[in-house]
């Protein structure tokens, strides 16, 4: 099953890259059944989707095709992804995305190069695949907590989670081969928000009480 469930996500991934010709990809999963089990509310899944459409088309008017850059919203902090030219495209990128409505905050990961290849892209969506099947066979972890993107090697995390979900979700990626690094960019919430935010059938039962000895 873990073998099965791994080659689909991988084969998902490598579809979407091979799929992809524009050069600005969002990277918004689809709102509707994630809506149940996603730690934002729906009303923020929407905006994250509303926030990578318009960064994307506001990165097409700015600097047409100059770029490539993946925008990856989550509970409106945003991850930019990919390569531009030089320094100032690089940060001309970070302010049309900053300006973009109720963006909280931009985390700028362009670097300055050429496009990768074909194949380095294809890497990247095979790994992607494979730590979300990683993190999918983990019987510790909820796997849909986490939004997972690669690029040239290097794996980002991000989600609302705990302080030992983001360990040991960190501790999966770094097993994960292809994986160079690892970073975070999650927000760590405490046990007792976790608890308040799963669903009534994750939630532990507490034991029923013990009658009285007659």
């Amino acid at each position: 099953m873990k073998r099965f469930v791994m080659t689909l996500l991988a084969a998902a991934s490598l579809a979407a890259v091979l799929g992809a010709c524009a050069p600005v990809v969002v990277g918004g999963a689809v709102v509707g059944g994630l809506v149940a089990v996603d730690r934002r509310t729906a009303g923020a899944q929407l905006e994250d989707e509303r926030i990578e459409l318009r960064g994307a088309a506001r990165i097409r008017d700015a600097l047409g095709t100059r770029v490539r850059v993946e925008i990856t919203s989550y509970n409106r902090q945003v991850l930019l992804t990919g390569e531009a030219p030089n320094e100032q495209d690089k940060k001309r990128v970070e302010q049309v995305i900053s300006a973009v409505e109720n963006v909280r905050s931009v985390v700028n990961e362009l670097v300055i190069m050429d496009t990768p290849s074909l194949k380095q892209r294809s890497s990247d969506a095979l790994i992607t695949g494979k730590v979300k099947a990683s993190l999918i066979d983990a019987r510790d972890l909820y796997a849909n907590a986490f939004k997972v993107v690669t690029e040239r090697g290097t794996t980002y995390l991000m989600g609302r989670v705990t302080q030992r979900e983001a360990d040991r979700a960190t501790e999966i990626a770094r097993s994960v081969s292809g994986v160079q690094r690892v970073v975070r960019i999650l927000e760590i919430i405490s046990d007792e928000e976790l608890q308040r935010l799963l669903p009534p059938a994750d939630k532990p039962v507490p034991p029923a009480a013990t009658p009285p000895a007659s």
